[in-house]
């Protein structure tokens, strides 16, 4: 795995949410706004989100992490800080 940089996480982040919300719209995100309350993610739509970034990162992500996945920061922030440190 990869160490990612502050923008390749939030691009992974954003690009995933967009497989599952093909419309989503993150010009009415702000990067410190629950994105699932915005976006209108379901408990589904967010378990999809949680693969997808653990797929294409790399990144192992469990349950207790989830609290970390709320905005668009503490997503970048979680993955580049998991990225980088040992599994």
């Amino acid at each position: 795995m990869k160490s990612l940089t502050e923008a390749e996480a939030l691009s992974v982040v954003k690009e995933s949410i967009a497989r599952i919300v093909p419309d989503a719209d993150f010009s009415v995100v702000g990067p410190d706004e629950r994105f699932r309350d915005v976006l209108e993610l379901d408990s589904l739509d967010f378990l999809s989100l949680v693969e997808l970034l653990s797929e294409r990162t790399g990144v192992r992500i469990d349950e207790e992490d989830y609290p970390e996945l709320t905005t668009l920061a503490d997503a970048t922030r979680f993955l580049v800080g998991r990225s980088k440190s040992p599994a």
